[in-house]
Order: C-alpha cells, then sequence, then structure tokens
C-alpha cells in the first residue's frame, strides 16, 4: 500500500558521515525534514554545509550511513530533484543563451533521444518570467550580471519542476532587489507544497526568511522549526567564539530590532 504523499517526510538522513582523506567533513549526522519547508543550513565556514546538500543528493561517496527522500531511495527519485550549486562553480564563459540553460532544466522531462517540444519552452519562458528574466532570453550568460546569472540558475531550477530543491548559497553576490525577488519565490514554492533547502551565510536573515533551520558544524547542533531551533544558545553552540564577531547576539533573536535586506527594499 502506497503511503500518504503528505505523510512522508521530505528528507531523511541517518548515521551520515563523509570523509576526507580520512579527515570527517560530516559525522553521524541524523535529521528529518518535512514536507513544503524553507529551510536554512546554518553554520561557520568548513562546517560542511555544501558538503552536506551534495552527500544527500548522492554527489559525495558517503563514509556511512544512509539518506532518504520521500522515503525512496536517491536514484529512484532523481527526477523529483533540483539543484542549484554554487555560482562560483560555474563556467559562466560558456558560449550559452539564457533560454538554453533555462532549457537543460527539461531534460529530465524529455527521455531518450526525444527533442525538446513547444510545451517545454513555454515551461522555460514561464520560469524566466517568474524571475524576471523574460527579457534577457537570447542573452549569453557571459553577459549577465551575478544577479542575473543567479535567478537564470534559478530559472533551470523551476523549469525542472522538482519536489524538492537544494540550493548552495543562492543569494551569495546578488543585489538586495534580486534577493528580495529570490526569497519571495521561494515563499510560493514552499506554499505550493515545494521542499526547500538552502546553504545560508547571512544570520540577520535567517529569523524572516526560513521557518525551518539545521545548525551544522561538523556535527548537527540543531535541527527544527526557526522559532525554537535559532536560539541564542544553539548559535553559540554552533559559533563558539566566531560569534563574538557580531554585535549583540540578542538583537540576533529579536528579529524586530534588526532591519533585514528585504524591508529596505522599496
Amino acid at each position: 500500500m502506497n503511503k500518504n504523499i503528505s505523510a512522508v517526510s521530505a528528507l531523511e538522513v541517518h548515521d551520515l558521515t563523509v570523509a576526507f582523506d580520512r579527515k570527517p567533513v560530516l559525522w553521524n549526522i541524523d535529521l528529518e525534514i518535512p514536507q513544503g519547508k524553507l529551510v536554512g543550513i546554518i553554520g561557520p565556514n568548513g562546517a560542511g554545509k555544501s558538503t552536506l546538500i551534495k552527500s544527500v543528493m548522492g554527489l559525495l561517496p558517503l563514509s556511512s550511513g544512509y539518506c532518504k527522500i520521500f522515503d525512496e531511495k536517491i536514484d529512484d527519485v532523481r527526477h523529483r530533484i533540483s539543484y542549484v550549486p554554487q555560482r562560483e562553480s560555474v563556467d559562466w564563459d560558456f558560449p550559452v543563451s539564457v533560454l538554453d540553460v533555462v532549457m537543460m532544466g527539461r531534460y529530465g522531462k524529455l527521455g531518450l533521444l526525444k527533442r525538446p517540444r513547444k510545451a517545454d519552452l513555454d515551461v522555460a519562458m514561464d520560469c524566466l518570467r517568474k524571475v524576471g528574466m523574460e527579457s534577457f532570453a537570447n542573452r549569453q550568460i557571459a553577459q549577465l550580471s551575478g544577479g542575473q546569472q543567479q535567478r537564470t540558475f534559478l530559472a533551470r531550477a523551476l523549469a525542472q519542476q522538482a519536489d524538492i530543491y537544494f540550493m548552495d548559497e543562492p543569494f551569495a553576490g546578488v543585489d538586495a532587489a534580486t534577493e528580495k525577488a529570490i526569497i519571495n519565490l521561494l515563499r510560493t514554492m514552499t506554499a505550493a507544497n515545494k521542499t526547500v533547502i538552502v546553504v545560508h551565510h547571512d544570520l540577520q536573515s535567517v529569523s524572516s526568511y526560513f521557518d525551518w533551520v539545521i545548525l551544522l558544524n561538523t556535527r548537527l547542533v540543531a535541527n527544527g522549526p526557526t522559532t525554537s531551533t535559532f536560539t541564542q544558545d544553539k548559535l553559540q553552540e554552533t559559533y563558539g567564539g566566531k560569534l563574538t564577531l557580531l554585535s549583540d547576539v540578542g538583537d540576533l533573536i529579536r528579529r524586530e530590532n534588526f532591519p533585514n535586506r528585504e524591508e529596505k527594499v522599496l
């Protein structure tokens, strides 16, 4: 008998350890994420945030443990998974247009030796509209600004019509207007029961952006709803002495005292 899809977790991670050159980057991670959440993965540099999303997608080998997405093995649900890598990891000099990049998101829907149809082109153009890039469809990606490149990659992810999205620092290097557009789009996606898991580094915006957080520093410090998990004690445990770089951790937690970037955009 099939499980009710709403009762199935979007992501389960059990006893996950990842090591490079015998040095653990992630150690004994156990967590579960419900469907329809906008999730922030938070932690200091070198905490294993990017490694976590790459390993649960099967892009990195596990030293131990296992992961399930929608209670299935990763290889059985790849068509339901989308990934937005760090912008710095992409060769932006490759001669391809914005529309070509977004159409790449349709390849998983076409099957072997099938050519894109008008319906696929319509989906790609609709995704470009959603990120405000429709007028750039024929522009070469090398000619775009950083924010425009990030919007293009987000449109490609949308074109996959996935159920769970992994995004590695989608707000890095973008202007405030692009950041606002992206977070509003992510909220629309989770309202439609999509699950979006984001590697994020800006602590000031965590409370206003995410409804679920993973606090990570090689080991899992905490995993749960933002209101009960993103606390001063848990942050201190995650960042240790590095957190003293912030002017006042208490102000960080009391979000009304901290204007976020979104509020600065009229």
